[in-house]
C-alpha cells in the first residue's frame, strides 16, 4: 500500500512539474509575441525558477535580453584573417585546451569544426572592437553562446556582451577586474561576519573567485545545464550579479570554510573548487536577495577600505595560473609572531582562535518563482535601470 502511495505521489510531482513548465513556456511565448516584446517579462522568466527551460527558448530570448535584433543580422559573417591577428596564437592555445567544454561523446570532427568557429567568433569581435583586449577565460564564455546559438547569432550576442557586461574584463590591465572582485568580501562581511573574519585571518583574498567571475562560472562547472541556467540569470540582471553569486557560494559553504585550517593555501584550495551538488535555484534566489539588501552603490563606499595593498599582485599571480606561494605564508607567520610577542609575557603562548560568536544573518528566501516577490522585481528593475546606459531599449 505504501509503495502504491509513493508511486502516486511521484506521479503527482512529475505532473505538477510538467504543468509548471508548460505554463512558463506559454508565458514566455506570450511575452515574445507581444508588440513591442515584453522584455521585462522575459527577464522575470529568465530569473525565476528553472530559467529559460531549453536552448530552443534561449535562442529566442537571449537576443532580446541583450537587445540584439535578429532580423538585422548579416546573412554572411565576415571572413577572419588569422595570419595577421595578434591574438590568434593565444586564442588557438586556449581553444585547444577547451575540450571539456564540449558535450561528452561529440564526434571529433564536429567538435573540431566548432572549435574553428569559436576561434573565428573571438577574433571577429576583437578585430571589430580594437578597444577590447583578449583575456584567458573569455573563450569559456564564448563557447557557451556558440553551443546554444550557433556561430552567426553567437557572434552578434558575444559582441554586445563584450562591449557591455564584460567590458571591464577586457581592458589592457586587470585594474577594473580587481575592483569588481573587491565587492566580494564586503558582501560576505555583511551576511556572515564570522566567515569574513576567518577568511581575513587566513589572508585568502579573493583570487579563488577570479575564474568564476571572468568566465561567468563556465570554466569551473562541469554540467552544461548549470552553466546555461546561470547565464539566463546573469543576462537578465545587473552586470555585477556574478559577484553576488560568488558570495552566496562561499556563504553556502560556511561550515567547510570555518572547519578549514587558518592557512591561506589550504583555504584557497578549498574555495577554488566548487562542489558538484550545489542547490543552484536556492543560490540564485539568495543572490537576488543579497543584491536587494546590499546594492552595489552601498558596497562601493566600503570596498576601497577593504582592499589589501597586495591584492593586485595577487591578481597577477592568479592570471599566470600559479597557486599562492610561500611568500604569502611566510608573511602570515611573521604577522602572527609579531602579535604573539606582547601576549607571551602574559599567557606564555598564543594561537589563532576562530571567532566564537556566530552572527550569521539568516536571509528570508523569497523564492524567485514565476510569481516573483519584491526582491526579484527589484533585481529586474535594477537591470532595466542599468540597461539604458548601454543604449539598450526596454519598455
Amino acid at each position: 500500500m505504501n509503495l502504491k502511495k509513493s508511486r502516486s505521489l511521484n506521479g503527482l510531482g512529475k505532473h505538477d512539474a510538467e504543468s509548471r513548465r508548460k505554463r512558463k513556456t506559454a508565458e514566455i511565448t506570450q511575452a515574445l509575441n507581444t508588440t513591442p516584446v515584453d522584455v521585462a517579462a522575459l527577464r522575470r522568466m529568465a530569473i525565476s525558477e528553472g530559467g529559460l527551460l531549453s536552448d530552443e527558448i534561449r535562442r529566442l530570448v537571449w537576443p532580446r535580453l541583450l537587445n540584439v535584433s535578429v532580423e538585422n543580422l548579416p546573412e554572411q559573417l565576415e571572413p577572419v584573417d588569422r595570419d595577421n591577428n595578434k591574438d590568434f596564437n593565444q586564442v588557438l592555445l586556449d581553444v585547444q585546451r577547451s575540450l571539456r567544454r564540449f558535450p561528452p561523446g561529440m564526434p571529433d570532427e564536429q567538435r573540431e569544426g566548432l572549435q574553428e568557429e569559436l576561434i573565428d567568433i573571438i577574433l571577429r569581435v576583437l578585430v571589430k572592437n580594437p578597444q577590447l583586449h583578449y583575456y584567458q577565460g573569455y573563450h569559456d564564455i564564448v563557447v557557451t553562446f556558440l553551443l546554444v546559438l550557433g556561430e552567426r547569432l553567437a557572434t552578434a550576442l558575444v559582441e554586445k556582451l563584450s562591449t557591455h557586461h564584460l567590458r571591464d574584463f577586457m581592458d589592457p590591465t586587470m585594474d577594473n577586474t580587481k575592483h569588481i572582485l573587491n565587492y566580494l568580501m564586503p558582501i560576505i562581511k555583511r551576511v556572515n561576519p564570522e566567515v569574513y573574519d576567518w577568511m581575513q585571518q587566513a589572508e585568502v583574498g579573493t583570487i579563488f573567485a577570479l575564474s568564476w567571475l571572468i568566465t561567468w562560472f563556465g570554466h569551473v562547472l562541469s554540467d552544461f545545464r548549470h552553466v546555461v541556467r546561470l547565464y539566463d540569470f546573469f543576462l537578465a540582471c545587473h552586470p555585477l550579479m556574478p559577484i553576488y553569486f560568488a558570495a552566496v557560494i562561499v556563504l553556502h559553504r560556511e561550515d567547510e570554510v570555518l572547519d578549514c585550517e587558518c592557512d591561506m593555501a589550504m583555504m584557497h584550495h578549498l574555495l577554488s573548487r566548487i562542489p558538484e551538488d550545489l542547490p543552484y535555484e536556492t543560490l540564485i534566489s539568495r543572490a537576488g536577495d543579497l543584491f536587494v539588501q546590499f546594492p552595489p552603490s552601498e558596497l562601493a563606499r566600503e570596498r576601497s577600505h577593504l582592499t589589501a595593498v597586495s591584492s593586485f599582485k595577487d591578481l597577477e599571480l592568479a592570471s599566470t595560473q600559479q597557486r599562492p606561494d610561500t611568500v604569502h605564508r611566510r608573511r602570515r607567520k611573521e604577522q602572527q609572531k609579531q602579535q604573539q610577542r606582547p601576549l607571551e609575557a602574559q599567557r606564555g603562548s598564543v594561537a589563532v582562535v576562530r571567532p566564537t560568536a556566530r552572527r550569521f544573518m539568516r536571509l528570508a528566501v523569497m523564492g524567485l518563482t514565476v510569481a516573483l516577490g519584491a526582491a526579484a522585481l527589484a533585481v529586474v528593475n535594477s537591470a532595466l535601470e542599468w540597461a539604458p546606459k548601454l543604449d539598450l531599449l526596454f519598455p
